[in-house]
């Protein structure tokens, strides 16, 4: 695994990979500082920590991380990583609890791709979906507030 970080990390990797919960995300991303943007700015995700190699993120309570691309070097995966377009087609991550409308402004001004602009579904959420840097598909939302007869 290759690394650009100079310095330590803000943790060692055994004691961040043992606090994780039993299901979390690893998105492997061209460039993490470009991703960040997204995270940040538009999903207003908190960044725990965040380096050219790797970051750690939590958005709403829920941990999970970024990987740069080069830091897979040595795994079975980068070859098919360096042919992929898109990442995420076939995969969406969905968040509720963030207002939709907000983020597809935020999405907006910061040139994000939206796929689905923000509208209320029969599944009883009011949901947009857009994709990241790198193609990850993200469906953020609110529950819709049920209508009194």
């Amino acid at each position: 695994m290759t690394k650009t970080r100079t310095g330590d990390a803000f943790m060692p990797a055994h004691d961040y990979g043992r606090a994780l919960p039993r299901f979390s995300a690893n998105l492997l991303v061209r460039n993490v500082a470009n991703s960040l943007v997204f995270y940040r700015e538009v999903l207003g995700a908190a960044v725990r920590y965040a380096d050219d190699d790797f970051a750690a993120l939590s958005l709403l309570g829920t941990d999970f991380m970024l990987h740069a691309d080069h830091s897979y070097d040595h795994h079975p995966l980068y070859a098919l990583l360096q042919s992929a377009r898109e990442r995420g087609v076939g995969a969406e991550l969905r968040f509720l609890g963030l207002d939709p409308d907000k983020v597809e402004e935020r999405a907006k001004r910061t040139g994000t791709a939206i796929v689905q602009p923000s509208k209320d579904y029969a599944h009883g959420w009011r949901e947009v979906t857009l994709l990241d840097p790198d193609g990850y598909i993200w469906t953020v939302g609110l529950p819709i507030p049920e209508l009194k007869p």
